[in-house]
């Protein structure tokens, strides 16, 4: 059997491509509602944040058994069922009233995408050699920015056409259909390539599966904690762009909503670039020879001591210079999104849906967090202080990589290392 073949591998790259565009569709469509629903609703700005937080509080806690899911079932099976059922609760949301209603609406999403990363880390892994993995991580990441560019204003006239209830009904069929594509397309390669690059043609080795006993080794690494707090760093400005940063422009910057969605959609655009340019790159430095830490960790340092410059739209009320620093820090959280590469380098082989679920439930963390921080910090209308903590969460997500990943290697299950945390 071969391995599968350059055509392939796109077709099935182009598939993640689309459902990630979709797993950010249902995530994001509440922050362009939610200006809609509270002239209905009369909800608090705290009572937003912790629906905006609700997603990710169920996300990120469901993030180890989801990876553990997703080393036991094929993505063919589990990726429809899940992307039927958070589709089913995205239209249910057009349909409630209250408060309650709508954080267990969202609380539902959150349970049933958490599986999605870890699903294509692990589809990356099985279709592309590791040379490529980075550019490949790339493109279907690159999905959550040129998606939401080009739907947000898509979404803003769509609400504005179908009112806010429709908006979500909408995007639930969308994903209703989706789950039937993936099932009757998605198949697994014949011959995986999970193999290490000193063996790229050798037979698949039949590793154990996965239990909770791995756990222990998920979290005494701290290679591993290093690319986990840095996930968290990072998760905090991409949460703000997703939930809080329409609110920000039209309440707090005084901007048209209409027009407000058009510039809400520059930051993704460029963090689309972001991520495309690192990825690329990333991976042309490993085939010329470099080492993995510049390869790899470069691309994502420069990336987020970018992501700072978002303090600077304190000190500013040109409306150029609202939109442009903001937009100056997500094209640094572009740069850093091949994040999962590291998961996919580092993390033992029958363990990459494990640690995926780790990476993704710490990074999470910062999503069920940040929302309500920014409730809270902003509650008098006031943004200014909820743009300094994302812009220190970014610093220290910097520092996270500096001192705590260190070299970029494979983990060995179970042997003595200098990368444990006990001394």
């Amino acid at each position: 059997m071969t391995k599968p073949d350059h055509r392939s591998r796109f077709q099935i790259l182009a598939m993640i491509f689309i459902t990630v565009v979709i797993n950010y569709l249902d995530r994001t469509n509440i922050s362009i509602a939610s200006l809609e629903l509270n002239k209905e609703l009369h909800f608090s700005k705290v009572q937003m944040g912790y629906i905006f937080s609700a997603f990710s509080d169920t996300y990120a806690s469901t993030q180890i058994p989801g990876g553990i899911l997703v080393d036991r079932l094929r993505a063919r099976i589990l990726y429809p069922i899940i992307l039927f059922l958070w589709s089913l609760m995205t239209l249910v949301q057009g349909m409630v009233h209250s408060f309650l209603a709508f954080v267990l609406c969202r609380g539902s999403i959150g349970i049933f995408e958490a599986p999605s990363y870890p699903i294509n880390n692990q589809v990356v892994t099985a279709w592309f050699p590791e040379e490529e993995r980075a550019s490949a991580i790339a493109v279907y990441t690159s999905g959550q920015f040129i998606g939401l560019a080009f739907l947000t204003p898509l979404l803003v006239l769509s609400q504005d056409a179908l009112g806010w209830r429709g908006l979500f009904i909408i995007s639930g069929v969308i994903g209703f259909v989706w789950a039937g594509i993936w099932y009757i397309f998605y198949r697994d390669p014949q011959t995986p390539w999970i193999q290490s690059d000193s063996e790229p043609e050798s037979p698949v080795t039949v590793q154990p599966k996965p239990s909770w006993a791995d756990l222990r080794e998920a979290f005494v690494h701290r290679k591993l904690w290093g690319i986990y707090l840095g996930q968290f760093c990072l998760g905090s400005l991409f949460i703000f762009f997703l939930t809080w940063f329409p609110t920000y422009l039209v309440e707090f910057r005084g901007l048209n909503f209409i027009k407000s969605g058009f510039l809400a959609s520059i930051p993704f655009l460029l963090a689309f670039t972001g991520v495309l340019l690192s990825g690329f790159l990333s991976d042309f430095f490993v085939r010329r020879g470099y080492s993995k830490e510049l390869s790899r960790k470069v691309p994502v340092l420069v990336g987020m001591l970018l992501s700072v410059s978002i303090i600077g739209a304190n000190y500013t009320n040109n409306t150029f210079w609202v939109i442009f620093f903001p937009s100056v820090a997500f094209l640094g959280y572009g740069l850093s999104s091949i994040t999962w590469v590291f998961v996919s380098i580092m993390a033992p082989r029958h363990m990459i849906g494990l640690v995926g679920g780790v990476f993704n439930f710490i990074g999470g963390l910062s999503a069920a967090i940040t929302p309500t921080i920014i409730g809270y910090l902003a509650q008098d209308g006031d943004f200014e202080p909820a743009l300094l903590f994302i812009g220190i969460m970014a610093l220290l997500g910097f520092f996270s990589y500096i001192f705590l990943v260190g070299k970029v290697e494979q983990i060995k299950a179970g042997g003595i290392s200098n990368t444990a945390l006990a001394a």
